[in-house]
């Protein structure tokens, strides 16, 4: 028997789950049920194929059916994807870590302090450099007989 990656693997059962998953999504759809005529109109193949089709994606339990005489309406059941969206979570968990670190190690790295370091200096040597000018340009204003007040005696 195959399995549920083999299942999904195929396009026409990939465009089958579609349809249910419309019909399921639809406000006032009878629980997103849907005849197989209505699949076949939908879907444009013949009653045989999406039979078929749905066959082996109830047998997974993909699908539900409830036989109402001669005809059977189904829908989807999500929880066997379950181990579809394990699997894949693995890659993209992985991938997340992946940037994540990627991001981590920029922030808190080598990279970023070098960087705001550099410009830290950078900034306190401008500023000291300001202050100095300023500090220089206000001394030669100040008349000298001032300068020497600066500082009182007690």
């Amino acid at each position: 028997m195959a399995d549920i990656f083999d299942v999904i693997a195929d396009p026409t059962r990939r465009d089958l789950m579609h349809v249910l998953l419309e019909r399921f999504v639809t406000p006032n759809s009878n629980g997103g049920e849907i005849s197989v005529g209505d699949i076949v109109e939908r879907m444009g193949l013949s009653q045989p194929t999406v039979s078929k089709h749905l066959k082996v994606l109830r047998d997974h339990g993909l699908v539900s059916v409830r036989e109402d005489g001669q005809h059977g309406y189904y829908r989807l059941e999500s929880a066997p994807l379950g181990e579809v969206e394990d699997w894949l979570l693995t890659y993209l968990d992985a991938s997340v870590d992946a940037e994540e670190a990627d991001s981590f190690a920029a922030w808190s790295g080598a990279e970023v302090g070098e960087s705001v370091g550099r410009k830290l200096a950078d900034s306190s040597h401008h500023a000291r450099e300001v202050i100095e000018e300023v500090s220089e340009k206000v001394s030669r204003r100040i008349p000298k007989r001032l300068i020497g007040r600066r500082v009182r005696k007690p």
